[in-house]
C-alpha cells in the first residue's frame, strides 16, 4: 500500500527522509551491531546520539548557553504540573486561556498556587486570540503562561504578550515551524508528537536562572533541576523517542533550518486558507487575524457533509481530517513534514467535492 497524506493533530505525519534512514538503521546504528532500542543511555554509542540532538536542536532555534535543553518525558501535559511545581516561588502564575490546552494548563496551575486568567477567548470557543493589550499580571507572579498555537481550534499569537515576568509558552503544535526568538521566553516546552517526533517525548528549553526554585513536593522526575544536572538521564529517558527527534533536527537543517521552513508553512497555509476564502461550501473556523499556520480548521455547516467528506477525502489517501468535537468539520493540520503536494491534492479533492456538493 501507497503511503497516505496524514493530516494528524498528533501523532503526525513525519518526514518520508527521516522514516528512511530509521527503517535502515532499525537493525543496526552504524557500526554497534544493535538497534537504539537496545542501547544503555548512559553508553557513550548512545551519549554521542544525545548530545547531537541537542546542539542540531541548539544551532535550529539559536538557544544561547544562558539556557538548558532536556529531553523529558511525559508529553507537554506532564509539564502542566511541571512548571508550577518548578516556578512557583510566591504561589502565584498568570495565564491566557487561548484553548483548550492552554485552559487545562491553567487548571492544572491551581493546584499548586493562586492562578491568575489575564485573558480569555473562551467565551467565543476560542476563534481568535484574546486582546494582549491590557493584561493586568500582578508584579509579584511567577510566570506568564501562554499557548502559542492553539491545535484543535486553528489560531495562533501573532504577536507576544508583553510581560515583565518570565514567560513560559507551550510550543507543542507550531515549535520549529517558525522562527522564535528564545531569548524572549524564560520557558519553552513541546510535546514531540507533531513536528519533531514519537509521542512521549517532551522537549524543554529552561533559562538557567530559573533552575533551582523547585517546591519541596515536587517529585524528582518533574524537578527540572534534577534533569539538569543529570543530562535529562536522572531515569531511562525515551531514547528511541530523542534518536528520531535528532533524525528531525538533521532533515531540517538539510532543508536549510527553521527560516527555509517557516516560508514553505506559509506557502501551504495560504494555498489552503485562498481556497476556503473563495469556497461556497467550506468555511474556515478561526478569526482571520489569528489563523494557525499548522492547524487549518474549517466546516461545511451542515454535520453529514463534513462526515461524507471526511470519509471521501481518506479514500483519496486525504486521512486523519476529521476536526476536533468541540469544533465540529474538519482540521487539516500541516507541520513540517506535510509536503506542499500533500496539501495542493487536498485542495484539488476539496474542489471536486464542492462542485458535487455546493
Amino acid at each position: 500500500m501507497e503511503r497516505v497524506y496524514n493530516f494528524s493533530p498528533g501523532p503526525s505525519q513525519l518526514a518520508l527522509p527521516v522514516l528512511e534512514k530509521a527503517q535502515k538503521e532499525l537493525l543496526c546504528y552504524g557500526d554497534t551491531g544493535m538497534s537504539v532500542m537496545e542501547m544503555s543511555h548512559r553508553s557513550k554509542m548512545y551519549t554521542d546520539i544525545y548530545d547531537k540532538a541537542v546542539a542540531d536542536l541548539r544551532e535550529l532555534m539559536n538557544i544561547s548557553d544562558e539556557y538548558d535543553v532536556l529531553f523529558l518525558q511525559g508529553g507537554a501535559t506532564q509539564q502542566f504540573s511541571a512548571i508550577p511545581l518548578n516556578m512557583m516561588v510566591n504561589k502565584k502564575a498568570a495565564y491566557i486561556d487561548s484553548g483548550n490546552f492552554a485552559h487545562l494548563a491553567a487548571e492544572e496551575g491551581k493546584r499548586y498556587g493562586e492562578v491568575k486568567v489575564v485573558a480569555s477567548s473562551r467565551d467565543g470557543n476560542y476563534t481568535h486570540i484574546p486582546d494582549l493589550g491590557a493584561l493586568e499580571i500582578d508584579a509579584d507572579a511567577d510566570y506568564l503562561h501562554i499557548t502559542q498555537n492553539n491545535t484543535i481550534y486553528g489560531t495562533r499569537y501573532v504577536e507576544l504578550p508583553e510581560t515583565n515576568v518570565p514567560l513560559v509558552c507551550d510550543a507543542s503544535s507550531m515549535i520549529l515551524s517558525e522562527v522564535m526568538d528564545v531569548n524572549k521566553y524564560g520557558v519553552i516546552y513541546a510535546g514531540a508528537q507533531k513536528n519533531i517526533g514519537p509521542s512521549g517525548l517532551c522537549v524543554l528549553i529552561v533559562k538557567r536562572d530559573l533552575l533551582g526554585r523547585a517546591m519541596d513536593i515536587c517529585p524528582k522526575l518533574l524537578n527540572w533541576t534534577v534533569q539538569s544536572e543529570k543530562g535529562s538521564m536522572y531515569n531511562t529517558p525515551n531514547t528511541w523517542g530523542i534518536y528520531v527527534a535528532g533524525l528531525t533536527f538533521q532533515w531540517l537543517k538539510s532543508v536549510g533550518g527553521v527560516a527555509e521552513i517557516e516560508k514553505v508553512n506559509k506557502e501551504k497555509a495560504a494555498m489552503l486558507y485562498a481556497f476556503l476564502d473563495e469556497s461556497k461550501l467550506f468555511k474556515p473556523t478561526a478569526e482571520k487575524k489569528y489563523r494557525s499556520r499548522m492547524n487549518v480548521t474549517f466546516v461545511t455547516g451542515d454535520a453529514d457533509k463534513d462526515a461524507a467528506f471526511v470519509k471521501a477525502a481518506a479514500a483519496e489517501g486525504l486521512v486523519n481530517l476529521k476536526g476536533h468535537r468541540t469544533v465540529g468539520g474538519m482540521r487539516a493540520s500541516i507541520y513540517n513534514a506535510m509536503p506542499i503536494e500533500g496539501v495542493e491534492k487536498l485542495v484539488a479533492f476539496m474542489k471536486e467535492f464542492e462542485a458535487k456538493n455546493a
